[in-house]
């Protein structure tokens, strides 16, 4: 009895974590808002200066330890091959990591910043437009990816090169040793769950309400809690579906039709768009981008435009720290077999072209209408941000069709967010099996569906996303415990398995 409760402790104590949350966030959601909000709201003014270094940290050490002479190390035994072909492998990775927020804030978020940027620019002009592309360049670029890299390659040293369980707190095996076995360890892997329910939640919830939103322009329908709540249901029984036949079936053919779906959906627009402008957004914004990534990777704009920064930057850095677990542990599992080297270059380079792609795309077909038609798509994402995409749609040829192959994507993008995340959930609370059991993604799939449920009902999910992104401050110290980890376990290998003893630990 007492080994089966320290085998299932981290599945015990983080359900029951997680269920009582959603029970206060149904009960009494102006509460827990009101803390969360405090909470939020402290972590953000005091240590969010932390994020941004450490985001910027992570960057570096990702890329230097990829051109390293540890780049050459492959993520398994010398002479494993890859589980994957790079297609399949590269479509998972897009879906885990990007996925439904991409749909989501493609049009949205260069609007939002258009009409609303910092105080020292002036809203719905040129210089906002600029502003805001290069900005939802940097929210989506290359950070974000870091992040999870570091966390992924971390799990996969440790876990196919070490033969370790595939676990985040194996990970500090050379800095803990044996005390990962014990509360130390089942502390950060309980951490790890509580922070992947609560994001995957979010995410599912915005998916829901536009692919209700969508719908509704299509079918001219009142896009309530009902509706939303009936999306919810289906797509809950899909996932599940998924995620019974594993991930060689499941969500590999789920991901590469979704980015087939997703590349033809791009195609389009860009034939019947104004294509010379959105190349020109994405070839411009991608210098403006990378000619200012150090200056915005570290500035806060502490005098003018720091609540901006606040809303924006440093709450997307912690979200994407909130979501490392989830990805990293799931981008290590589809990633046994590839080089150090490969893995880094891969998971960083390609997602982020095509996001850039997907932004100048989209954002550019915005401006076009904004700017140039007269068109008042910012002013509509102003008023409901799950709308901007149907709404630019609606100025285009084939709009139903496209609003529909735009809801089969979120769909699909839902299943395979939640076919995922079920996985990873299900092996981060079964000691790190690789094959968990039926049972527990049963019964994490449910949760996480009918948490997100609850809390739309409620109206209680802003409050639980902010739980989520108060837990990526502990995660951002275990993060940078990680890289030292890391390096250390790679230098024991090169210097008393390989021989080589020309540096010291």
């Amino acid at each position: 009895m007492k080994g089966l409760l320290q085998r299932n402790f981290v599945f015990i104590v983080s359900l029951a974590i997680v269920l009582a949350l959603a029970a206060v966030g149904a009960a009494s959601p102006e509460n827990l808002d009101a803390w969360t909000a405090w909470l939020h709201g402290a972590i953000i003014e005091h240590f969010g200066w932390c994020y941004l270094v450490a985001a910027f940290f992570f960057l570096l050490f990702s890329l230097s330890f990829a051109f390293s002479r540890y780049g050459q190390i492959k993520l398994g035994h010398d002479h494993e091959k890859p589980r994957f072909s790079l297609f399949g492998w590269f479509s998972m990775l897009f879906a885990a990591g990007m996925g439904i927020g991409l749909i989501f804030w493609g049009v949205a978020e260069p609007m939002s910043h258009y009409l609303h940027p910092p105080p020292y620019l002036t809203g719905e002009s040129g210089e906002a437009a600029k502003f805001a592309m290069r900005f939802a360049f940097f929210h989506w670029g290359v950070q974000p990816w870091a992040i999870y890299i570091i966390m992924s390659l971390s799990i996969a040293y440790f876990s196919f090169r070490r033969g370790m369980p595939p676990l985040i707190s194996s990970c500090f095996y050379p800095l803990l040793g044996e005390r990962i076995n014990g509360a130390t360890g089942l502390f950060i892997d309980t951490l790890a769950v509580f922070a992947t329910v609560f994001g995957i939640v979010t995410s599912l919830g915005l998916g829901a309400i536009q692919i209700n939103a969508g719908l509704g322009s299509v079918f001219h329908f009142s896009t309530g809690f009902g509706t939303t709540l009936a999306i919810v249901a289906v797509v809950t029984v899909l996932f599940m579906i998924s995620s019974m036949t594993g991930l060689d079936k499941g969500i590999q053919i789920l991901s590469k039709a979704n980015v087939m779906l997703a590349v033809l959906l791009l195609a389009f627009m860009l034939a019947v768009g104004p294509t010379t402008m959105m190349f020109n957004i994405f070839t411009s914004t991608l210098a403006d981008y990378l000619s200012s990534l150090f200056s915005m990777s570290l500035s806060t704009n502490p005098f003018r435009g720091y609540e901006w920064t606040q809303s924006w930057t440093l709450f997307y850095w912690a979200w994407w720290i909130s979501w490392s677990p989830f990805v990293g542990l799931f981008v290590a599992s589809i990633s046994r077999g590839r080089t150090i080297r490969e893995f880094v270059l891969g998971a960083m380079l390609a997602p982020t072209l095509l996001t850039f792609l997907w932004f100048s795309v989209f954002g550019g077909a915005a401006f076009h209408l904004e700017l140039q038609q007269g068109a008042t798509i910012a002013e509509a994402v102003a008023q409901d941000v799950s709308t901007g995409l149907f709404k630019v749609y609606a100025h285009y040829p084939l709009s139903s069709a496209l609003t529909m192959v735009t809801v089969l994507l979120l769909v699909v993008f839902f299943v395979t967010s939640a076919d995922s995340a079920t996985f990873v959930l299900a092996m981060m609370t079964s000691r790190g099996v690789e094959t968990p059991s039926a049972l527990k993604k049963l019964t994490w799939g449910v949760t996480v569906s009918t948490t997100a449920a609850v809390l739309l009902f409620s109206g209680g999910l802003e409050a639980l996303q902010r739980m989520a992104i108060a837990a990526a401050l502990p995660f951002t110290a275990i993060m940078l415990f990680m890289c030292r980890s890391l390096l250390k376990g790679v230098r024991y290998e090169f210097r008393h398995e390989r021989g080589d003893t020309s540096r010291k630990d």
